[in-house]
């Protein structure tokens, strides 16, 4: 046994285990693809073991991995906390490498919402044009071909991710929006881009505030208060500094948190996207998962988004449920069989989507997950199931292979 001590900081609450981890003697703490949920679950291990290792001769490759990965974030000079947010990964990168060599191209997910965070949190003049402008050609690109696989991804990790919640967070209103307009709105594909900008970069002015605020259990203070009310201009303000220039790119991320319902044909094109903007911000916040408060289920998320300030059903919100349907890709699901599954792809109707099946009537786990198609009487949806009671092992990189 080679034991080698790990950063608590390391272990990323609400994904599996890439190895079995175990304590300073060696005892079995958690066997490989056990998910720690919360901070106080990973504080009672390190008190078991004393603290958290890896035993190199049984998982030396994610070990490997992990220490490779670490290497490339220092010469790339990325910042402590982001080193800290790293996750060993070895598991989905060989899903994914055998993906590629299956002729399926699937996202980095783990490597783009760090390009993400690198760029939102530290913008600079220079270089932050070209930079942006790769990373929304990506996301565009991912929406365009494969928007199921895509709003699966972002969907499934903005349940539970805490430590780039900002970056997730707007790379997921962005490819929402995105997916609406082109689908449901039919915007042409140049007012699609300008709302993938803006929905992209409309939190830029306090990304690292949000990525703080996830994990704070206290209340905001006065200061606080003052960075969130106002982020939208100060957003505004910076990009004009980093060198944008397109009005209605700058008016949108401006108007983003302008509570303004009305039908979207009184509104300039400006005002619309920042309506569909606002909307799916919504959407995407109440599906995440605080320090303080676990994610909504994903139909209050839909909910909240589809009615207005004034209760009355938004134009905006009622497109972005349409396109993405009650139980959108990345939702857990249970079926009439009593079987849980997660949304895999959107159906012929917003309540029958295909669904691959991850743990069986007795809620022991599948193993490998099962496609269901909803549209059929015996696997009917018949409620939404919370990200925290689905206590499986799953490869995000086999359910986006299954899409």
């Amino acid at each position: 046994m080679n034991l080698v001590s790990l950063n608590i900081e390391s272990i990323q609450l609400g994904h599996p285990l890439p190895f079995v981890l175990r304590g300073a003697d060696g005892v079995l703490l958690a066997q490989k693809g056990y998910v720690i949920r919360t901070r106080d679950e990973l504080a009672k291990l390190v008190e078991r073991g004393r603290e958290l290792c890896v035993d190199t001769d049984e998982s030396g490759g994610s070990h490997r991995a992990y220490l490779a990965q670490l290497q490339r974030m220092l010469i790339a000079d990325t910042n402590l906390g982001e080193i800290a947010a790293m996750k060993m990964t070895a598991g989905e990168q060989a899903a994914a490498a055998a993906a590629a060599r299956a002729g399926k191209t699937l996202p980095d997910w783990p490597e783009l919402q760090l390009r993400a965070t690198q760029l939102l949190r530290a913008p600079s003049p220079s270089d932050f044009g070209g930079r942006f402008q790769a990373l929304h050609d990506e996301l565009a690109r991912h929406c365009e071909q494969t928007p199921d696989a895509t709003l699966l991804g972002l969907i499934y990790l903005s349940a539970q991710e805490t430590r780039m919640y900002s970056a997730t967070h707007s790379m997921l209103v962005s490819c929402v929006c995105m997916v609406v307009a082109r689908e449901m709105l039919r915007w042409p594909s140049s007012r699609v881009q300008q709302l993938g900008h803006a929905a992209l970069s409309m939190n830029i002015a306090m990304t690292e505030l949000q990525d703080q605020l996830v994990l704070q259990t206290q209340p905001l203070t006065a200061t606080q208060i003052a960075a969130v009310e106002d982020h939208a201009a100060r957003s505004e303000a910076l990009l004009r500094h980093l060198g944008v220039a397109d009005p209605v790119w700058l008016e949108a991320v401006r108007c983003h948190h302008h509570r303004t319902p009305g039908p979207l044909s009184k509104k300039t094109e400006a005002q619309q996207m920042a309506r569909l903007l606002q909307r799916a911000d919504i959407f995407g916040a109440r599906l995440a998962p605080r320090a303080a408060r676990l994610p909504m289920p994903v139909t209050a998320a839909m909910q909240a988004s589809y009615y207005d300030e004034e209760h009355q059903v938004d134009e905006a919100g009622a497109a972005l449920v349409k396109t993405l349907g009650v139980y959108p890709p990345g939702a857990f699901v249970r079926l009439a069989s009593r079987e849980v599954g997660v949304v895999i792809r959107r159906g012929t109707t917003a309540t029958t989507p295909r669904v691959a099946v991850v743990t069986n009537r007795d809620g022991m786990a599948t193993g490998e997950p099962i496609p269901r198609d909803t549209g059929m009487p015996p696997w009917k949806v018949t409620g939404v199931v919370a990200f925290k009671d689905v206590r499986v092992n799953l490869s995000l990189d086999r359910l986006l292979q299954m899409v």
